[in-house]
C-alpha cells in the first residue's frame, strides 16, 4: 500500500477546513466591499455641492487603500503568520465601518473617504484569503481551494446589497448611516471566524536560499508578465465599469434599490461560478479560462452600449461579473506557477499591489469619464485592453511551446 496517499489526504483535509473558514470570512469581507461599491458613489454625490465628478472618490479611496495595504499585508503575514494578519485587518475593518457611519452623520466627505481608504487597507488582507487557501493545499487542490474561497463571495453578493436595502433608512433622513454600522458588525463576525484558521508560517530558509530568487528574475518570466497583465485588466476593467454603473443608473431615472440589486446580481455573477471555476481550469487549462473571461468582459460593454433600460444595466453587470471571475481566478492560478514556497508572500503582495494600483486608477477615473464623456465612453474603453490581453496570452502560448521544443 502506498504511503503517500495518507499524507496527501491529511494535507487536503486541512486545506479544505481552511478554505471553508476563509470562504465564510470572504463572504463578510466581500460584503463590506460591495456595500461601499453600491453606496459610496451615492453618498459622495449627496455630500458634494458642485463638482459631482468626485462622487466615485470613496470607492477609489477604498481601492487605493487596498493597493497601499498589499505590501504591508505580505510583510506582516510573513513575519507574524496568516491568522494574526487576518484578524488584525478585521479589527481595522470594524473601526473603518464605525468611522464611515460617523462621517455620514457629520456629512463629511473627507472623513468618509478616509474611512473607505481604511476599509480598503483591511481589504488588502481579504485579497490574500485566496492565496492563504492555497498555502496548505496540494498542487491538484490549489485551483479548487482558490475558487472555494472566492465562492464565499456568492454569499457576499447577497449579504452586502441586502444589508444596504435593509439599513439605508435606519437613521432616516440620514441615508446609509446605519449601513456602515452594519458593515462594522460584519467585520466583527469575520474576525471571530478567522481565529480558527491553521496555516503554518513559511519555513525558515537556509542562507543560500533565504530570500528566494531576485524579484526582477521572477517578474521577468513570461508567465508572470501575462498572468499579472490579465489579472490587472480583468479587475481594472471590471472596476471601471462597475464603479460608474450606480451613478449611470440613477442618471437614467432608476432608483437606489435598482442600483443596489444590480450590484447584487453583479457580485453573485462574480463569485457564483467559483464553485466550478477550479474544475474548469483543471479540465481546460488556465489560459483558456482567462480568455473566456476577457471575451465576457467585452460582451458586457456590447450589452451596455445597446441601451439604458434596467435590463441592459443588469445584464451588463452579470456579464461583467462572470468575465471578472474567469479572468481573475484564471490569472491568479497562473501566478501560482511562477514562484517557490519561500517567495510566495513577496510575489503575491507585489502582484496585488500592481493589480489594485491599476484598479484604483480605473475607479478614480470612472466618475470623471462618466461625467465628462458619458456612459458609452466608459464601455468603449474596455475593448482595446481585452484585445491586448488576448494577444499576450497567444504570445505566452507561442513562447512556452517554443521553449518545450528547444529543450
Amino acid at each position: 500500500m502506498s504511503t503517500a496517499m495518507p499524507d496527501t489526504v491529511v494535507d487536503d483535509r486541512l486545506a479544505k477546513r481552511n478554505a471553508v473558514l476563509l470562504a465564510l470570512a470572504q463572504a463578510l469581507g466581500g460584503a463590506s466591499a460591495s456595500i461601499v461599491i453600491a453606496t459610496g458613489p451615492l453618498v459622495g454625490y449627496m455630500m458634494l455641492d458642485e463638482d459631482k465628478s468626485l462622487a466615485t472618490l470613496p470607492v477609489s479611496a477604498m481601492v487605493l487603500g487596498t493597493a497601499f495595504g498589499t505590501i504591508p499585508a505580505g510583510i506582516l503575514m510573513r513575519r507574524f503568520g496568516r491568522r494574526a494578519g487576518f484578524t488584525g485587518a478585521s479589527l481595522l475593518g470594524v473601526i473603518s465601518g464605525l468611522l464611515a457611519s460617523f462621517a455620514v452623520f457629520r456629512d463629511s466627505f473627507a472623513l468618509f473617504s478616509l474611512a473607505c481608504c481604511m476599509g480598503g487597507f483591511a481589504g488588502a488582507f481579504v485579497q490574500q484569503y485566496r492565496f492563504a487557501a492555497a498555502d496548505t493545499a496540494s498542487d491538484a487542490f490549489k485551483p479548487k481551494a482558490i475558487s472555494w474561497v472566492l465562492a464565499g463571495g456568492v454569499l457576499a453578493g447577497i449579504v452586502g446589497p441586502q444589508t444596504v436595502i435593509a439599513t439605508k433608512d435606519m437613521f432616516a433622513p440620514i441615508l446609509f448611516a446605519g449601513t456602515y454600522l452594519a458593515q462594522a458588525g460584519l467585520a466583527l463576525i469575520a474576525l471571530f471566524l478567522l481565529i480558527f484558521i491553521q496555516i503554518p508560517k513559511p519555513p525558515r530558509q537556509t542562507k543560500s536560499h533565504s530570500g528566494g530568487r531576485p524579484l526582477r528574475t521572477i517578474m521577468s518570466q513570461p508567465r508572470f508578465i501575462v498572468s499579472a497583465a490579465c489579472g490587472i485588466c480583468s479587475y481594472a476593467l471590471m472596476s471601471l465599469v462597475m464603479t460608474a454603473t450606480p451613478l449611470a443608473m440613477i442618471a437614467c431615472g432608476l432608483s437606489e434599490t435598482d442600483a443596489a440589486l444590480g450590484i447584487q446580481w453583479h457580485v453573485l455573477a462574480m463569485f457564483g461560478p467559483s464553485f466550478f471555476t477550479g474544475s474548469l481550469i483543471a479540465r481546460f487549462g488556465k489560459e483558456r479560462i482567462v480568455s473566456i473571461g476577457l471575451v465576457l468582459l467585452a460582451g458586457c460593454s456590447v450589452v451596455a452600449l445597446m441601451g439604458i433600460e434596467l435590463a441592459h444595466f443588469w445584464t451588463a453587470l452579470v456579464l461583467l461579473g462572470l468575465g471578472w471571475n474567469f479572468g481573475f481566478i484564471g490569472a491568479t492560478a497562473m501566478l501560482t506557477d511562477t514562484y517557490r514556497p519561500e517567495e510566495r508572500n513577496l510575489v503575491q503582495a507585489v502582484n496585488d499591489f500592481l493589480v489594485f494600483g491599476f484598479v484604483a486608477a480605473a475607479s478614480f477615473s470612472s466618475g470623471a469619464l462618466l461625467n465628462a464623456f458619458g456612459w458609452g465612453t466608459v464601455n468603449i474603453l474596455v475593448f482595446p485592453f481585452v484585445v491586448l490581453c488576448i494577444a499576450l496570452l497567444l504570445w505566452l502560448a507561442f513562447a512556452e511551446r517554443k521553449e518545450v521544443t528547444t529543450a
